[in-house]
């Protein structure tokens, strides 16, 4: 059985690129270049159908070690929370008040952006502490 070696991470959204694009500055991820043949993503969604038009966007990281993220348009809004969600991780090998320190600082960074910070989660003798936030069209993640 051959092992999977890469995978990508999908959102479902309405704005496919400004949701990218926030995630791009959240993780330092980059917009891949457009297909070949197109100058900019600009030229290549300008020869999609139009109803096709602004429906994908995706980001990579620049290492190349992160999963690629894609963003695909629904028509339907989100209503429930995220099964799955994106731990970003902002402290590890951090503890205390070191670690809170650095979970604060970049939510608000991140909050800058457009995320809403939604709780704390304190530690609790298991898990270290960690803020649980929204991206710009309400995803949940974590700042761990």
């Amino acid at each position: 059985m051959a092992s999977i070696k890469q995978f990508q991470v999908t959102f479902d959204c309405a704005e496919p690129e400004r949701v990218a694009r926030f995630w791009c500055e959240v993780l330092g991820y980059v917009v891949p270049p457009p297909p070949e043949g197109f100058a900019t993503w600009d030229d290549f969604d300008g020869a999609l159908p139009p109803e096709r038009q602004g429906s994908a966007f995706a980001c990579v990281d620049p290492s190349g070690v992160g999963p690629r993220l894609f963003f695909q348009r629904v028509p339907e809004g989100k209503v429930v929370k995220n099964r799955l969600h994106l731990d970003v991780r902002v402290g590890t090998g951090l503890v205390g008040a070191e670690r809170l320190a650095a979970l604060e600082a970049e939510c608000a960074r991140l909050v800058a952006l457009g995320a809403v910070r939604v709780r704390l989660l304190v530690a609790d003798g298991v898990n270290e502490s960690c803020l649980v936030m929204q991206d710009i069209e309400g995803n949940e993640f974590c700042l761990d």
